[in-house]
């Protein structure tokens, strides 16, 4: 029994060692000199990443690198541990992440709005709708083949595509029944905000886009604003730090300290000033508190150093 006891002692002991050894092996391949975000190609399309990247690089002497994929393909890849951090905007898809263990230091630091374009002639009838009544209006004219009725979808697991699908469940429909293969008047692209709005310039189409991204490719199309307001459409944007007891090689410092510069009152200011110049109106508005923690964005914060490390992840955000 005692030479039992022992072996088994041993083995627990191995076994926290070997723990601890992977941990520390994760810390020790971070490379201190590069930092790897994933984000959103909303956040991409628009320049301001571009932006925020060199302005991050001239302060850090870091080397920024960004991967510009839809927020489902970005989580995804945070899984991996293939990035430090994701800059993201599905509520749902972002707290399943940080359920999981894998997200730790979630801030939130702008927004903007989803809006609904499509052809100035508006076959379905939909302006000024409400975000529900004109899905309703779009399936019903598709649904029936009214000429010139389609909706051209992300269909990507992003963050817009995440939202199309729940005004289709807060319209009534089943999205996987009701919509998808449901006719030729529903297309899913696959791809980013960009082409998606360009694929539907091309179909005369309606589609969901951010505010952002319109504005950015506005002088390339023909789709007009059609609806722009309801609960629906409210766009927020969180930093995230990807947990390094969940990945190897994530280098969680840089990107602590990358999530307290983006929710400084100084690069708040200046995300609230992109786009006047070029566009005659902000892209995005920055969140601060206590606004950020309140309907809608029930964020849990979005300025100010969390302290957050690797081993409170099961209680941040």
């Amino acid at each position: 029994m005692r030479l039992r006891s022992w072996v088994s002692l041993v083995g627990i002991m191995v076994v926290l060692l070997a723990a601890c050894a992977v941990s520390v092996a994760a810390q020790e391949a971070a490379d201190p000199g590069v930092l790897r975000i994933a984000t959103t190609t909303s956040l991409y399309d628009t320049g301001l990443l571009d932006e925020l990247e060199l302005m991050y690089e001239n302060i850090s002497d870091v080397d920024v690198q960004i991967t510009a994929q839809g927020t489902g393909q970005s989580l995804d890849t945070a899984r991996r541990g293939d990035v430090d951090l994701v800059l993201v905007h599905s509520p749902s898809l972002e707290q399943q992440f940080i359920d999981e263990g894998y997200g730790i230091n979630q801030r939130c630091f702008a927004y903007n709005n989803f809006i609904i374009v499509g052809p100035e002639s508006d076959p379905a009838g939909i302006a000024n709708m409400t975000p529900v009544e004109a899905f309703q209006a779009i399936y019903t004219a598709g649904t029936n083949e009214t000429p010139g009725v389609a909706f051209v979808s992300r269909g990507d697991e992003s963050g817009t595509h995440t939202r199309e699908k729940e005004i289709w469940t807060a319209a009534g429909y089943n999205y996987t029944t009701d919509i998808q293969d449901s006719g030729n008047w529903y297309l899913e692209t696959g791809s980013g905000m960009g082409e998606t709005l360009t694929i539907a310039n091309q179909r005369e189409a309606y589609t969901l886009s951010d505010i952002g991204t319109y504005l950015a490719f506005q002088d390339q199309l023909n789709l007009v604003q059609l609806v722009t307001e309801g609960d629906q459409l409210m766009n927020r944007y969180s930093a995230i730090a990807v947990n390094p007891e969940m990945a190897q090689g994530v280098n969680i410092d840089e990107a602590n300290r990358f999530i307290d510069w983006i929710t400084t009152n100084e690069t708040k200011e200046f995300i609230g000033n992109f786009g006047v110049e070029e566009f005659g109106q902000p892209l995005f508005t920055p969140l601060y508190p206590p606004e950020c923690t309140e309907p809608p964005f029930n964020c849990t914060t979005c300025s100010g150093a969390a302290n957050t490390t690797a081993g409170e992840a099961n209680t941040t955000a």
